[in-house]
């Protein structure tokens, strides 16, 4: 009954013909695998960790180590694992804190450089309170900038293999391992995001990586290693933020990441004295077939990455069987843009390992490269300058309503929406690091007598000032201020799906600048430790699941009298009361596995190959 439980909600995937496994070998050395449990009832339908144990001792013996990014928890202690894991916990279906990056990266590095699978124990036993592996003092980062430049490194130890995974073995683990293949082994971005697509995904069932947020971290990881892997994270204040477009009845928040990176706390709400409607007429609602097929749990685009998004086409691999025979006629249309192509986006190949060399690969790969060139900020850009050049544009106008469009909110004076609004704070809004969190939800009020709100838009995004301030291009100075700008459609969706529900503004320009906190010490560079040297942990999230609050989801939820300031249709509950989860377990489980499938070291199907068995 178990076993039938797992094939039902791993649906598609691919089933090891030895074990049954859900796992995929993302190459030869690093494998990717969906979270194991010991405990039911996540047993019943998640990889039982004994087999999963006793697959890696068969095939791999003593040199495996898992890597973990699970902040609800792993569903096993230490000791099931011999000791060889390495904690770096975040939430599902967001980027990691960025400083956390270096010490990932440098820990899978020493692992499969025959380092000691005892240094991650010992070192996070002793580990200081400094995320970075060194203090912020001048002298270890004089030291540490001379050892960035030293060319020799040990090889890598054939034998040794990293196992990544998070819940599905999909978001988290697929930021964590294209990061490596760019940092460590010298891949291109898209040619790592094409990879863990192939590897780990079937065909039509999107994107490895596809949540927009962690796609711009990859990015982030390009432009670091290009720039010498120098990180500086200090505290940032929001300033404003300027919307174009702003429907009616939407509520803005900016989050920051708390407890190491483990949780996600919100810093601000803006009130309703905190807005400033530039020009008011507030855009028409979605189309009503809109609402319904969102609120019933579907999206009207399949879950794959907007074309608005860096590396959208890379990551949408499957995208290739559908117009391969379109792309190849553009590509021989014009023998000027052939030889533009050639000289703009062909560099010279990488002497590390690559995905295979097919014609539609060459395509797509060519393709990302054009959409990297136009989405990434040069080092001489001025985003202060394009910031004043939309603030001094007519904005566009509404466009009118077709018949099937309704108007989805009765307007509620708390929550204006207008052409141009801007949020502004009463009171400076200051967070500890780089990372920022900008939500948005859009709402509607139902008849007083009822006391729900029905939230018909869920949407984030993740940005870090130090790469929007373009730290990498200036030698690890970034500007001191800037604006980050973004689209609706290239925002983050419901629990990692492209799921957003109706729009709830056009676009959005938020503006930054890095706080004056007085305190000398405030910035901090965070640096890769040296190859061999012990790497720091976070601490590990409760292995047996802990209690956070549910991340927000379309739908009915019950009104609150506690942000009365913030709008009338304001809410904290959902309908049945739930505010807390446990293991991240339930009814989301097979959306999370949905088309997973499983790869051996030279990339075989191994499912394709068990049926025909």
């Amino acid at each position: 009954m178990a076993s039938l439980l797992r094939q039902i909600v791993a649906g598609p995937r691919a089933r090891h013909p030895e074990a049954g496994l859900d796992l995929c070998y993302v190459t030869d050395f690093i494998i990717a695998t969906s979270g194991p449990s010991q405990t039911y009832p996540q047993i019943a339908y998640r990889t039982p960790l004994d087999q999963l144990v006793s697959f890696l001792d068969s095939k791999h013996g003593e040199d495996w180590a898992i890597w973990e990014f699970r902040a609800e928890g792993t569903g096993y202690p230490d000791e099931a694992v011999y000791n060889r894991i390495w904690h770096y916990p975040w939430p599902d279906h967001h980027p990691p804190p960025f400083r956390l990056i270096p010490l990932i990266m440098a820990s899978m590095r020493n692992w499969l450089h025959g380092g000691e699978a005892s240094d991650a124990h010992a070192e996070n036993d002793k580990k200081p309170q400094s995320q970075s592996s060194y203090p912020p003092n001048e002298e270890n980062i004089e030291a540490v900038s001379k050892t960035l430049s030293e060319p020799a490194k040990p090889e890598r130890n054939k034998k040794r293999v990293v196992v990544v995974h998070c819940k599905a073995g999909k978001g988290r683990s697929g930021t964590a391992s294209c990061s490596y293949l760019i940092a460590e082994e010298g891949w291109k971005a898209e040619d790592a995001l094409t990879r863990f697509t192939q590897r780990r995904m079937r065909p039509q069932f999107g994107a490895g990586v596809s949540i927009p947020s962690q796609l711009r971290w990859i990015g982030y990881v390009d432009r670091w290693t290009k720039g010498g892997k120098k990180y500086t994270d200090r505290p940032v204040e929001i300033v404003e933020i300027h919307v174009w477009g702003l429907r009616n009845g939407v509520k803005m928040d900016v989050d920051a990441f708390a407890d190491e990176g483990k949780k996600i706390e919100t810093v601000h709400s803006f009130t309703k004295d905190e807005r400033v409607v530039v020009e008011g007429d507030a855009p028409e609602g979605g189309g009503l077939s809109e609402i319904i097929w969102d609120l019933a749990g579907y999206s009207t685009q399949k879950d794959k990455v907007p074309e608005a998004v860096e590396f959208a086409d890379a990551t949408n691999n499957d995208s290739k069987k559908k117009d391969s025979s379109d792309e190849l006629k553009k590509k021989e249309s014009s023998d000027e843009s052939k030889k533009k192509d050639s000289l703009a986006f062909d560099p010279p190949p990488s002497p590390s390992p690559q995905p295979s060399e097919s014609s539609i690969e060459q395509l797509l790969r060519r393709k990302s490269a054009k959409l990297i060139e136009r989405v990434s900020p040069p080092g001489s850009h001025s985003k202060i300058d394009k910031f004043r050049a939309l603030l001094t544009a007519e904005p566009t106008s509404p466009t009118a309503s077709s018949p099937s469009e309704v108007r989805t909110e009765s307007l509620d004076e708390a929550e204006p929406g207008g052409m141009a609004v801007i949020f502004k704070p009463k009171e400076p809004i200051r967070i500890p690091n780089s990372d920022v969190n900008i939500a948005v939800e859009r709402r509607n009020r139902t008849h007083k007598s009822m006391g729900l709100t029905m939230v018909t838009a869920v949407a984030y995004v993740w940005f870090n000032v130090f790469f929007e301030g373009n730290g990498p291009e200036k030698q690890g100075k970034a500007d001191s201020n800037g604006v980050f700008e973004i689209e609706w459609d290239a925002m983050d969706g419901v629990k990692g799906s492209s799921r957003k529900g109706i729009r709830a503004f056009d676009r959005m320009s938020v503006v930054w600048r890095f706080a004056d906190s007085g305190e000398p010490k405030a910035e901090e560079e965070v640096v890769e430790p040296k190859e061999g040297e012990p790497v720091p942990q976070t601490k590990a999230a409760d292995w047996k699941g802990t209690d956070n609050p549910n991340p927000p989801d379309l739908g009915l939820r019950q009104q609150s009298p506690l942000s009365a300031d913030i709008s009338r249709a304001s809410s904290i509950k959902s309908v049945d009361g739930t505010v807390t989860q446990t293991q991240g377990e339930g009814a989301d489980t097979d959306k999370d596995l949905e088309g997973l499938k499983r790869s051996g070291p030279s990339g075989e199907d191994l499912d394709e190959g068990e049926k025909k068995s």
